[in-house]
């Protein structure tokens, strides 16, 4: 079985030093960045050489949310931001769920016909043009905006044979400063932040979200810990209150905003002793071979069972995929909601 540790790797195919960390017993997962590709078939090669290492094999992951968050382009559909969906079906609701249905099945296609098992999306947070590093991220400025697009995109994706991961909790969307940089802080009280941004994610916990991940946001009127790094966000609020029971992610470890809690193995193990199922450390492998040897005895029968539920299911092979009607419909209204957002932004 695997351990709790997601990691990256340096290029577009393996190194002896990406081989050693991904056989270690502490790895679970890798996640793929722009960096990791040059083209289709160079993806399913590494895809295939990760796969080879591990039995069963490791999780693959990227983060294919659409808009400015898009790992993979060239050989990809390019997807539109998520805020522009509505705008597109003219506010229209009952229309943007279909849209939004219809790209997260896309999405969730073009990656599993290439093997990669998940997109860390969709994004719950609300759009309400606070959060630079959320901004166009968001499908709307309300809960319910966000719960009904979100929903629409996850039962696509799902539909696609793909699980989804409803990020970031309990909501980043009211926080002015960026956590890859800087520590937010947000000052609300717990039942503002319950009766707004934790909607959206009530609401897709309810139709059976596989996976969530915590904001590296402290929400000072509630917990003086990071979310991803608190019992009672995780414990109390996400798997007691709202009764969550699939996988918890930690966002990545290296983000500037962990560097209030101490090393990265230390960072690690208080993201496991949080609630955290399993930990992400990217772009920084001494790093992440701090937390594999920290981590390298952590067994728990339980977070094991809910991570083997991440595996994507069987789908389309590529060609056949592009051969399919929906396929080309669906990339011709993504591309019609992008030429929508070029014609408002041209002079």
């Amino acid at each position: 079985m695997h351990g709790p540790v997601m990691i990256d790797v340096l290029g577009t195919e393996l190194c002896t030093e990406d081989i050693a960390r991904l056989r270690h017993p502490a790895t679970g997962g890798v996640i793929l960045f722009r960096r990791n590709y040059d083209s289709i078939e160079q993806l399913h090669r590494l895809i295939r050489a990760i796969h080879e290492l591990r039995s069963p094999p490791l999780l693959i992951a990227a983060d294919q949310e659409g808009g400015r968050v898009q790992r993979f382009q060239e050989g990809f559909t390019r997807l539109p931001p998520p805020a522009d969906i509505l705008p597109f079906c003219d506010g229209d609701l009952v229309r943007a769920r279909r849209v939004a249905h219809e790209l997260g099945w896309l999405m969730a296609a073009e990656l599993r016909a290439v093997g990669v098992d998940f997109s860390f999306a969709p994004v719950l947070d609300l759009g309400l043009g606070i959060s630079e590093v959320i901004g166009d991220r968001a499908f709307g400025e309300t809960p319910e905006q966000v719960a009904s697009l979100a929903l629409a995109w996850m039962l696509g994706a799902r539909e696609a044979g793909m699980i989804s991961v409803g990020k970031h909790f309990p909501g980043h969307g009211t926080v002015c400063a960026d956590s890859h940089h800087e520590l937010p802080v947000d000052e609300r009280p717990l039942e503002t932040i319950l009766h707004q941004d934790v909607q959206p994610f009530r609401r897709l916990i309810s139709a059976g979200i596989e996976a969530i991940m915590p904001a590296h946001v402290v929400y000072r009127r509630c917990d003086e810990r990071l979310a991803g790094f608190s019992p009672f966000w995780l414990q109390t609020i996400l798997r007691g209150e709202l009764r969550f029971n699939g996988v918890i992610f930690s966002d990545d470890l290296s983000m500037k905003a962990t560097d209030v809690i101490g090393t990265p193995a230390e960072r690690a193990r208080e993201a496991i002793d949080a609630g955290c199922d399993q930990v992400l450390v990217c772009n920084d492998p001494a790093a992440a071979e701090q937390v594999l040897e920290t981590l390298a005895d952590h067994r728990d029968p339980v977070s094991l069972v809910r991570c083997a539920r991440l595996h994507g299911r069987p789908t389309s092979d590529r060609q056949r995929l592009r051969e399919s009607i929906r396929w080309h419909q669906v990339v011709d209204l993504a591309a019609s909601i992008l030429q929508q957002r070029e014609d408002e932004l041209s002079p």
